[in-house]
């Protein structure tokens, strides 16, 4: 298992259009990624888990992938985070 902590700098924080390219990217690795934000810990791989946990501009989450290709998934969806997921 590896995480990274990542500020998200989009400025609407993880809004529908963001959750999906994040949760389009987490969907092509085989091993679990999830996000951990105050108080829950939501499946990555999931659009209305990751719009549930009402992640805001500039908030640090916890990004943990677990599994055979959890290096190279954490590497890629946390570059992806922090260079605004396409906005």
């Amino acid at each position: 298992m590896v995480s990274e902590t990542v500020r998200v700098v989009n400025p609407t924080g993880l809004h529908l259009r963001p959750a999906g390219v994040l949760c389009r990217e987490a969907l092509k690795y085989r091993c679990a990624v999830t996000i951990t934000f105050e108080d829950s810990v939501v499946n990555a791989k999931s659009v209305l888990s990751v719009l549930g946990a009402c992640v805001k501009c500039q908030d640090e989450i916890l990004l943990t992938c677990d599994g055979e290709d959890e290096v190279e998934a954490l590497e890629d969806l946390a570059s992806q985070i922090r260079s605004g997921l396409g906005e």
